[in-house]
Parts: C-alpha cells; sequence; structure tokens
C-alpha cells in the first residue's frame, strides 16, 4: 500500500534527550515510506547520537548548529522547503523555546520559519511531563495548530513508570501518516489565482503612492490553497512576504502591471481570490528624476487606475468563481454588499480597520463572507491562517455544488 509520506519532505529536529536513539530508526522508517529527510540537531542532541548515523541514514547532511554558514543560510529555506517538521524527541525545554517563540539553536530557528504542518512527540520524565508549566506550553503548542503525538507509558530513564516516554517510531509514522492522509485536498486540480500585498504608484524614481498592506493574508491563503491541492499563481505587489515552493509566484509594483498580469491568467483559471489592496489612483505622470524641494506646497495630479476586479467579473464565464475583499471603515455592511453586485463576486470577505487585531500587518484577522443569496457567515478573531482556511472552506463549498 502507498504510505502518504511518499514524496513528502520531512523536517526530523531532535532535541537532547535519551530517547534520541529512537531517531535513527524514525528516520529510517521515514525514509522507506518513501519521503525526503532532512535532520536537525540540537547541540545536546548530539551527546546522545552521533550526526554521522543520521548523515548516513538521511543521505543529507546534518544541520546543528544556526552560526554556520551553511545553517544560516539554511533555516529559513528549509522552513519554506519542508511538508512536515517532525520533533522528535521534544524534551521540557525545546517545548518551551516552541511556545514561547525562543530562538536559539538550528532546530527552533527552522521551527519559527516553517509553514508545514508541526507534529512534536515529548520525552521527558513523569514528573516533568505532568508539571503544569510544560502542560501549558503543549496546550499553547495545540492551540497555535501544531499535533502532539502523545508520550507512552512505561519504565522512563529515572526508574520511574508512568507517562513520559517517547512514542515509539512506527506509532509516530502511523500518526503521521493518518494525518497527512486526512489532509484536505478538496481544491485538487483546481486553477486558483489570487493577488495580494499593495501596489506601488510611482511619483518619480525615490517616492511613490502606497498604502499600508503588508500581503500576508493573501499569502496564507496561497499557502493554504496550495496545501489542499489547488494549482495557484499569486500575483503578489511589494511586500516582504514569501509563499512557500508550491506557489506559482509573480512579483509586480504597480497597479497596471497587476492589471495584466490577472486579465493574463484569468482565462485559465477555474477561481480568483482578489485579496491584493491595490491603489485606486495613480500620479498622471511619473517624474524621471527627483522632484525637489522647492515650493511650499506641490500639486500632484491623479489619474483612474484600472479595477482589477470589476474586469475580472466582466470576464468571468460559466464555471469560473470570483472572491474578493473589502477593507471598510464605516458602513462596512452595506458597503461590502455594494462591492459585491458591483463586482459580479461570488462572495466577498469584509474585515474592518474598527476590530482590534483586524486589518493591515497584523498576524490576526476577523472577517464576515457575504454570498449572493443574501447568506453571510460571521468569525471570531483568528489567526490569518485559520481565517485562510474559512475563506477556501466557502470557496471549496461553492465548486463542490457546480
Amino acid at each position: 500500500m502507498s504510505s502518504a509520506l511518499k514524496g513528502k519532505r520531512i523536517l526530523l529536529g531532535i532535541t537532547g534527550s535519551i530517547a534520541a536513539y529512537k531517531a535513527a530508526m524514525l528516520a529510517r522508517l521515514f525514509i522507506k515510506a518513501g519521503a525526503e529527510v532532512q535532520v536537525l540537531m540540537t547541540a545536546a542532541a548530539a551527546d546522545f547520537i552521533a550526526p554521522l548515523t543520521l548523515s548516513t541514514l538521511s543521505k543529507r547532511p546534518v544541520y546543528s548548529e544556526v552560526s554556520s554558514e551553511s545553517g544560516w543560510h539554511n533555516h529559513v529555506e528549509l522552513g519554506l522547503w519542508a511538508d512536515a517538521m517532525v520533533i522528535a524527541p521534544a524534551t521540557a525545554n525545546t517545548l518551551a523555546k516552541m511556545a514561547h517563540g525562543m530562538c536559539d539553536n538550528i532546530l527552533t530557528a527552522c521551527y519559527l520559519s516553517a509553514r508545514c504542518p508541526v507534529f512534536f512527540a515529548p520525552a521527558m520524565d513523569l514528573d516533568m511531563w505532568r508539571h503544569p508549566a510544560t502542560q501549558a506550553n503543549v496546550r499553547q503548542l495545540e492551540q497555535f495548530g501544531h499535533r502532539l503525538i502523545p508520550p507512552a507509558s512505561g519504565e522512563l530513564a529515572s526508574g520511574l513508570h508512568g507517562e513520559g516516554r517517547m512514542a515509539e517510531p512506527e506509532s509516530i509514522l502511523e500518526f503521521l501518516e493518518k494525518s497527512l492522509q486526512a489532509a484536505n485536498q478538496d481544491l485538487s486540480g483546481i486553477n486558483l489565482l489570487i493577488t495580494a500585498g499593495p501596489t506601488f504608484e510611482a511619483i518619480d524614481p525615490v517616492r511613490f503612492i502606497g498604502n499600508r498592506s503588508s500581503g500576508k493574508m493573501g499569502v496564507a491563503i496561497a499557502n493554504a490553497a496550495a496545501a489542499r491541492g489547488a494549482d495557484v499563481t499569486l500575483i503578489l505587489g511589494p511586500s516582504q512576504e514569501r509563499p512557500d515552493s508550491r506557489v506559482r509566484l509573480i512579483r509586480v509594483e504597480s497597479a497596471l502591471e497587476m492589471h495584466a498580469e490577472a486579465l493574463k491568467r484569468w482565462p485559465d483559471s477555474q477561481a480568483a481570490i482578489l485579496s491584493a489592496a491595490v491603489a485606486d489612483y495613480r500620479p498622471a505622470e511619473a517624474a524621471t528624476e527627483k522632484i525637489k524641494k522647492s515650493q511650499d506646497s506641490l500639486s500632484i495630479q491623479l489619474v483612474k487606475n484600472p479595477d482589477i476586479a470589476a474586469d475580472l467579473g466582466k470576464q468571468k464565464v460559466n464555471g469560473q468563481m470570483l472572491v474578493g475583499f473589502a477593507l471598510e471603515t464605516h458602513d462596512a455592511e452595506a458597503q461590502a454588499k455594494q462591492k459585491l453586485e458591483r463586482k459580479n463576486f461570488d462572495f466577498i470577505v469584509l474585515n474592518t480597520l474598527t476590530d482590534p487585531g483586524a486589518g493591515f500587518h497584523h498576524d490576526t484577522n476577523k472577517i464576515t463572507i457575504f454570498f449572493r443569496d443574501n447568506k453571510r457567515l460571521d468569525f471570531q478573531l483568528k489567526s490569518k491562517q485559520e481565517v485562510a482556511a474559512d475563506i477556501l472552506d466557502a470557496l471549496a463549498s461553492i465548486l463542490a455544488r457546480g
């Protein structure tokens, strides 16, 4: 039977526990199941198992220092490369670092860069496992969306009996396979076009008109859609956000560039999600040289940018879905509903700057979705990854109904 791990890329993080010796068998099981494995080790882990053993099994160099040239260049890339990160064994110390965002080794650096599902298999003594601090850290990691691989009961290194043993490698393999098999692939085969980020409209070679959009929401949607099987093209304005490697990325700067790229790709797309904050106006002429400060006032003539959403809505044919965003500061519901009709959206996602934690630059958002049949869905404040899942659930539900 084919394994759900076939072709998957797994980061295997090993920390300083006596159970580290089991990581060799775990790496071997992952590889036999068809996965690529990249091993990360803390300095303490090397006291329990030799990096050479794991390098030989994985046929890849083992990373153990973030300050080395290879580690410095790779910790972010590995976080984007992986389909899953498995930390086994996970000590109480590492769980605490993960829960509180501490980053002092290659494993935690990659963890904080990871955009894939994270699994952790604790290993520690009974009292350490039961301690309220450890339990609070585990709950926090689960609230982040990470998956606990429960420790087993049995004889511990201290001689005590009880919970705290790392799950056996075979159990971890089974847990991971079941989790990945259950992963939602309801967008498989869908060509999905996404716009994200701001646009910058040049005034001169130095200055521009723009907005405060970070692109975080759109990139979160693109990553989540790719994980659910969609063939994703992301047209991204000026942003420091980076989608994972499964997303086809097109970088643009201005509204005119985004408009041209969107119209070119729309005919081959089953759906589009327009989360970009596109500038409504641009300077009629951009100066070729930096404008010098010479007068008390400066007037710049602005002209209207093309409306990407409206133009895609006009070209929409049967079988295509168009999803819009509305960021409003007043009369939010009325404005969103008008935009839904005017631009021929199938549904629109409303968020407002009046809700704490919503809008630009936050890692959270609070949305309401309005549909054409007057149905609405209201959501609480959530992480942008969770919001992305809610939006894609709505899209997948309509696609499934044809």
